[in-house]
């Protein structure tokens, strides 16, 4: 049965990846430095790197996998994709969400090659989360550093709240059309991934460091650009530890059949980090 991520999205093409992430994945990331010219070229290179996939009935189609993480606005042609990232004041949803917004974007930062070396010119997707919830998650402390700037206090490990976004992307069921969901409460985080658990992991494996990515392309991809852990343990090298070493709180998770949510308790006092 095929993988989920390697199915077409109905009504994509090669003019719905941006070309400019792909030559920079190819030329910088996997140091390939035969890069297509042609459509034609690039339709045969990304079908056979499972980016695209070809079709009886036409030209190729962007799979699930290459639209999110090269497309260029994912959601246009895959509603379910994106973040859907809430915040309410109390400890339960409620009608009147501080913030409440649908974020979209493909999964890999776009980069331009200068004489002085690469320059960042549009953020991954998980970036602009981080950017989103930063107000929510962090405050400026009352007295100003040497260097004259106030430091950021942070309520969770912001790197804790990325592994635990990278993981729902990775691993996230594609046949399913709801977002994934961040959410922040008066006393957590939660971060809600749609789908069941596959191939008997359980909450415990998953603990254990047992891997079972759902989405293969999706996360080796991630780990060639290093936004991923490249041995696949971030739960149980990462996030747990994090959590111990910030609050003292381990991180809770819960499987059913519709989903797997992560909560990040907010514990104790936050901690200091640099902005």
């Amino acid at each position: 049965m095929k993988r989920a991520e390697l199915l077409p999205v109905s009504g994509s093409g090669l003019c719905d990846l941006s070309q400019a992430r792909l030559v920079d994945y190819l030329t910088t990331i996997i140091d390939d430095r035969e890069v297509p010219e042609t459509d034609e070229e690039w339709n045969e290179r990304l079908c056979a790197l499972g980016f695209m996939v070809e079709r009886e009935d036409g030209p190729p189609a962007c799979t699930i996998a290459g639209l999110i993480l090269f497309g260029y606005r994912p959601r246009r042609l895959l509603r379910h994709a994106g973040i859907r990232w809430m915040c309410f004041e109390g400890e339960e949803k409620t009608y009147d969400a501080i913030d409440d917004q649908v974020l979209e974007g493909p999964l890999v930062d776009l980069w331009q090659v200068l004489s002085g070396g690469r320059e960042l010119v549009e953020k991954e997707l998980i970036k602009r989360l981080a950017d989103a919830i930063r107000p929510f998650v962090s405050e400026e402390a009352d007295q100003v550093e040497e260097s004259m700037r106030r430091e950021r206090r942070w309520h969770y490990p912001l790197e804790a709240l990325r592994e635990g976004v990278v993981n729902a992307l990775t691993h996230r069921d594609w046949t399913r059309y709801e977002e994934i969901e961040v959410v922040r409460y008066a006393d957590r985080i939660e971060i809600l991934s749609p789908g069941a658990l596959q191939n008997g992991m359980t909450v415990e494996k998953m603990i254990a460091g047992q891997r079972v990515p759902r989405n293969l392309l999706i996360s080796e991809t991630l780990r060639d650009y290093s936004y991923s852990d490249a041995r696949g343990m971030g739960v149980r090298n990462k996030i747990i530890p994090l959590m111990r070493a910030h609050n003292g709180v381990d991180p809770e998770f819960e499987a059913t059949e519709d989903y797997l949510r992560l909560t990040l308790r907010r514990g104790s006092a936050p901690r200091p980090r640099g902005t």
